[in-house]
């Protein structure tokens, strides 16, 4: 009797070790997973709300509160009817008077990864995206080895991204003379996942992705109308140059390297992209597709064509980058081949019509056009601008240059949030992306506006390179607080999750 007895109160506790058991060995992938999500996120909740007095929304700036939900944005309430809202047990965030924007989307980076990953990499390179409050990256096809032109190169970049990225990141293809008139094999890359398409119109600089014309680009359009998905172009053409020999040539001179890519070569490139983007109207042949002309620099005759080109009907966008907005070649100093670019940064007064298409409209949207390198190769020592790799180092610092730089043409909040995440989210197809609003995933920024910063060599900089950027030294407004990814508070108070969590973004067939 005593032994049956004992062995009736044994039984709770063997059914507790039991459960346990079951919990450590009977499925420990679950188990895995589940500790793998508390490192995906600095916050360890799922359910929560952020409050702030400065709320950027499609319809306006607000005072409230945004209620966050297995990493969907599911409620947004105004200060005045928060007391009627069912918040209890749920954590509440108040950010107080510090602004919360929708994520940044950044269409234009190369990450360089997988084949030059000591340019920069997936790690490094999203890294600074989520210090900067950039929640989704779009690749470029180019400056990684090799070249995503295909399928199976696609599937590279896939591979070297998975469990590497602090932010979402999506890729665009490449539309090269080897794909470009076979139409199967641009619809298998299209089929593969990639958001859109890239060209040059002038050499790349990358041997495995060589130039297109304006046959090349015709033929991609009418494959990329099926799918609905934009082209990207780099519109510069190559054109005889007169330079006069002489002192003044000096290759240490900024003002020589404008020289050698005048307006003229963004001029000519887009007289001769828009002589087929009447395609891309309602009815035409290409009606479906897109063409979107990337950091444009010039503001003068190049922009004109464009505006003629939209108020025709032709399905067109373009972009230009915060260092065509920031800087002028008078102001560069000579040998500073940190300014390096192209196209190139032009003159002040250029720039102060940047700014006034920026506010008009005329200019869609922002993006980094993070284009890094090995130091070497940026011949800082020898200043030579005519040799060194061209590309600005950027991606950390896009949202305080955009903002510390546009305060004196009248900037606001919602202009930011529309050339930075709402308009980029539309050009890439990310419809789940880029406004703070109910069903939208919770990709969200917390910023500083009036928050002053040195960029100097005590700031944290994230990405690989520091020393090559043209923005060191500058003095800037904004700083970061906080970076949620689908909800995951990605970054916050300086620090990043433990772990890579960031999703891939891929196209799939309407």
């Amino acid at each position: 009797m005593e032994r049956t007895l004992l062995q009736w109160r044994l039984l709770p506790l063997l059914a507790l070790i039991a459960a346990l058991f079951s919990v450590f060995f009977a499925s420990p992938r679950s188990f895995q997973e589940t500790q793998r999500n508390k490192r995906c996120s600095l916050l360890p909740h799922d359910h929560y709300w952020i409050s702030s007095k400065r709320i950027v929304t499609p319809d306006g700036l607000i005072s409230g509160s945004v209620e966050v939900n297995g990493g969907i944005i599911v409620s947004v309430v105004k200060e005045v009817d928060w007391h009627k809202s069912q918040r209890s047990q749920v954590k509440v965030i108040d950010y107080g008077e510090a602004v919360l924007m929708p994520g940044l989307i950044d269409v234009h980076a190369h990450l360089d990864d997988p084949g030059r990953s000591e340019w920069e990499g997936f790690p490094s390179g999203t890294k600074a995206a989520a210090a900067g409050g950039i929640t989704t990256l779009v690749d470029m096809p180019l400056n990684s080895f090799p070249s995503t032109v295909s399928p199976e190169t696609l599937k590279l970049k896939i591979e070297a991204a998975k469990n590497r990225i602090h932010v979402d990141v999506g890729f665009w293809g490449g539309l090269v003379p080897d794909n470009a008139l076979n139409s199967s094999a641009l619809q298998s890359l299209l089929d593969a996942g990639v958001l859109g398409l890239k060209s040059f119109m002038c050499p790349s600089g990358i041997n495995d992705f060589p130039m297109t014309n304006i046959t090349h680009i015709k033929e991609g359009l009418s494959v990329l109308a099926k799918y609905r998905r934009p082209l990207l172009v780099h519109a510069e053409i190559e054109k005889d140059l007169e330079i006069e020999d002489g002192s003044e040539n000096n290759p240490r001179s900024y003002l020589t390297y404008l020289k050698t890519r005048p307006t003229s070569w963004e001029e000519g490139a887009i007289r001769n992209l828009l002589s087929v983007t009447e395609n891309t109207r309602i009815g035409g042949s290409a009606e479906g597709a897109h063409v979107h002309i990337v950091h444009l620099s010039d503001a003068s005759s190049s922009l004109d064509l464009i505006k003629e080109a939209k108020g025709k009907g032709d399905s067109v966008t373009v972009e230009t980058c915060p260092h065509y907005l920031a800087f002028s070649a008078e102001e560069i100093p000579e040998g500073d081949t940190r300014f390096k670019c192209s196209p190139p940064i032009r003159d002040a007064a250029n720039r102060e019509k940047l700014w006034e298409a920026m506010m008009e409209g005329d200019i869609d949207m922002l993006s980094s056009d993070h284009s890094p390198t090995k130091p070497e190769l940026k011949l800082l020592s020898d200043g030579n601008f005519l040799k060194a790799w061209g590309g600005i180092s950027s991606l950390q610092f896009v949202l305080p240059a955009t903002w510390s730089y546009g305060k004196k043409y009248g900037v606001t909040l919602e202009k930011i949030a529309s050339w930075w995440s709402d308009r980029p989210s539309k050009l890439a197809g990310l419809h789940s992306k880029g406004a703070i609003m109910v069903g939208k995933h919770a990709d969200l920024v917390v910023w500083e506006p009036e928050a002053e910063f040195d960029l100097d060599e005590d700031h944290p900089i994230h990405f690989k390179h520091p020393s090559i950027s043209a923005y060191l030294g500058r003095r800037l407004s904004g700083k970061v607080i906080s970076t949620f990814v689908r909800g995951n508070l990605v970054f916050g108070e300086g620090k990043h999750a433990s772990d890579a969590c960031g999703s891939l973004q891929l196209a799939t067939r309407n």
